[in-house]
């Protein structure tokens, strides 16, 4: 009876919607516009305060709170993080009850007259900067308006039609950078153009007390610029090579695909220690949060020199192109993420090659990167049991999960070993056609098509297969099917291999791990003993099947002693190094809890890291691969502006 009760409630709610938004198209009318006010000038308290009026009919009403995030892939609305609701009509309150099943929803009653009801409520930002934009997104500098946090919407249409005319008032003395269109911006009081549900939530806001906007292309539209706010004014410091290599971005991703899909674009870079920290695509803009020094300090700027191209790109692959699975009339239902291997997997890979086309990454780094990730998910013990495809389809459940136990889990390794599966096709589409096509060509054809406005073009993977055989004949259905559907014990290096290199291991520490790990406060000796862990030795993953594993080693614990000696990297390190010539196992003291206990590690294989060699037996594709479509232009000496 109570199943009935709701259902009977719930469809009288979206036959007075329907009918409302019925009516109003037989006027020859749009949908009313929603107001929507929202208050930042509390950010560095991490509180928001929203104010909306919502056109309603009399009648059942049931608001929705964005549930399923575009980019995020998964039912991510931070819904507790909303406080204080209260809803209201003609100045008089009205009681609202939330769903039993379906938590972002909340069902009133609209009395006769107003034809509309207010709704005001605080959104209170995370203080602990992990996840994505539900994390730590204000500072005492800085703030990040993600719209789909400040807002409810009626349920029963489709975010297409709902339009929304948003203002936003800043802190004193902010400044903001956006994609949204302004209609009146007087100092902290921004007035923004009304926009479709479905574009306001694309179109997050940057703002902070110390900002800086850098133009990279000159002239008419379109606009690209860097939008950025820091902690620091220090922190906005970037050099003129940089800027260099940002606006040869834009030129290698323009003759990459050939057209665009936006009127303006903006990179949205939030520079600081207490936000959380991960690149978010929209389709005009990109939210791009990362260390507060990673413009000035050398090693931040290697390990976040894929974060901008690769956010870049999901303009076409991702917003532009997108799986049909991922494509939802508003934010309750469900996605289906069975393709983002391509979603993710193609944009990683087309965002390390630009990185290094344009200038971001050395060949070398790029090299070493890919290296890296090849080897990592070569020891990933959880691909014995798990498929690629289900990481994908599983992708809303391993993006929260932990990083103790990945290497047997498995995590979203759509992400890297998508990577090296369209390396691979790259290699094989250039090798069909001895050179006169490559991957180029199909992002041409798939992503490229009229430049304009936003839009948006779904596709299925037999679309995917299609689109490869149109660049280059090839049995593309099987060679997709075996890599995401079979349990293999080691990564596909295909891509590696024919692109004349091989994947090897030395003593010499890659540049790129001692970034890391300096700046992650790390030590990884995945690829001898098998461990990861803090520099405090805590263990954040061991890598089933080698040494650490083999001896009860687990995540969890804590490494405190190696042979005698109190733990450091720098003297795990030298007892490895010294293991090729001792006969004796090492001996690892490590506190489980409140209990200690000695482990005895029979490795005598000293310091082993991944490194691409070149096999000259094999045409150097990766070098073809990653040079500039673009000729670079002449430039004065590199330096700061």
């Amino acid at each position: 009876m109570a199943v009935l009760a709701i259902s009977l409630v719930l469809g009288g709610v979206l036959a007075a919607f329907a009918d409302w938004a019925a009516a109003a198209t037989q006027a020859g009318k749009s949908f009313p516009v929603i107001k929507l006010a929202v208050d930042a000038s509390e950010a560095p308290r991490r509180i928001f305060h929203a104010h909306l009026v919502i056109p309603a009919p009399p009648g059942p009403l049931t608001l929705l709170y964005p549930k399923w995030i575009p980019g995020e892939h998964g039912p991510t609305g931070p819904i507790t993080d909303l406080a204080g609701l209260r809803i209201s009509s003609g100045g008089k309150p009205l009681p609202w009850q939330r769903d039993s099943v379906d938590m972002y929803a909340f069902h009133c009653d609209v009395p006769p007259g107003p034809g509309s009801v207010d709704v005001s409520f605080d959104f209170l930002s995370e203080v602990k900067p992990q996840g994505f934009s539900s994390g730590a997104s204000s500072t005492s500098s800085i703030a990040v308006v993600s719209w789909n946090q400040m807002l409810l919407y009626p349920k029963g249409s489709h975010s297409d039609d709902l339009i929304y005319a948003a203002t936003l008032r800043l802190p004193p003395g902010w400044k903001h950078g956006t994609a949204l269109p302004l209609a009146n911006g007087a100092g902290e009081e921004l007035e923004f153009e009304p926009v479709s549900l479905t574009t306001l939530v694309d179109s997050p806001v940057l703002a902070g007390q110390f900002y800086r906007s850098v133009p990279l292309t000159a002239g008419p539209a379109p606009i690209h610029e860097i939008d950025m706010a820091g902690d620091s004014p220090a922190a906005l410091d970037m050099s003129t090579d940089l800027i260099a290599d940002y606006t040869r971005l834009i030129a290698e991703a323009s003759s990459l695909f050939g057209a665009r899909h936006y009127r303006n674009y903006h990179f949205l870079l939030s520079l600081s220690e207490n936000v959380a920290h991960f690149g978010l695509e929209h389709h005009e803009s990109s939210d791009d949060r990362t260390w507060e020094r990673a413009l000035i300090d050398e090693e931040r700027r290697k390990l976040m020199a894929g974060l901008l191209p690769h956010e870049f790109v999901h303009s076409w692959n991702g917003k532009y192109r997108r799986p049909a699975g991922l494509i939802i009339p508003d934010f309750s239902e469900p996605m289906k993420t069975d393709l983002l291997w391509v979603y993710e997997g193609l944009t990683t890979y087309l965002g390390n090659v630009l990185s290094a086309r344009c200038g971001l990454r050395s060949p070398e780094l790029f090299r070493e990167d890919l290296a890296l990730s090849a080897a990592a998910l070569d020891y990933r013990a959880g691909r014995t049991w798990r498929p690629l495809l289900d990481t994908a389809i599983a992708a809303q459940l391993l993006y929260g999960s932990s990083e103790a136990w990945r290497n047997w889990r498995r995590g979203t390794d759509f992400y890297p070993e998508g990577d090296l599966i369209w390396l691979e096709a790259d290699v094989i589409i250039r090798q069909q056609t001895k050179g006169r096509r490559s991957l180029d060509n199909f992002c041409r054809r798939f992503h490229g098509g009229e430049s304009g406005p936003p839009a948006v073009k779904p596709y299925t993977y037999e679309d995917i297969v299609a689109a490869l055989n149109d660049t280059a004949p090839y049995d593309w259905k099987s060679f997709l099917d075996s890599r995401l559907t079979e349990t293999r014990p080691h990564a596909p290096l295909g891509g590696i291999e024919a692109g004349g290199w091989r994947l090897v291991y030395s003593e010499v520490v890659p540049d790129l791990l001692k970034a890391a790990e300096e700046v992650r406060k790390e030590v990884d000796v995945s690829f001898s003993i098998g461990l990861r862990m803090k520099e405090d030795g805590s263990i954040i993953d061991v890598v089933p099947g080698l040494a650490s594993a083999r001896a009860g080693l687990a995540p969890g614990m804590t490494l405190v002693a190696v042979n005698g000696r109190t733990f450091s990297g720098k003297s795990l390190r030298d007892t490895l190094k010294a293991s090729k010539n001792a006969s004796e196992p090492l001996e690892l003291l490590v506190k489980n809890g409140e209990f200690y206990k000695s482990y005895r590690l029979d490795y005598h294989g000293g310091e082993r890291y991944p490194h691409l060699e070149r096999d000259t037996g094999r045409p150097d594709l990766l070098s073809e691969i990653i040079k500039p479509l673009v000729p670079p232009p002449a430039s004065p000496p590199r330096g700061k502006p």
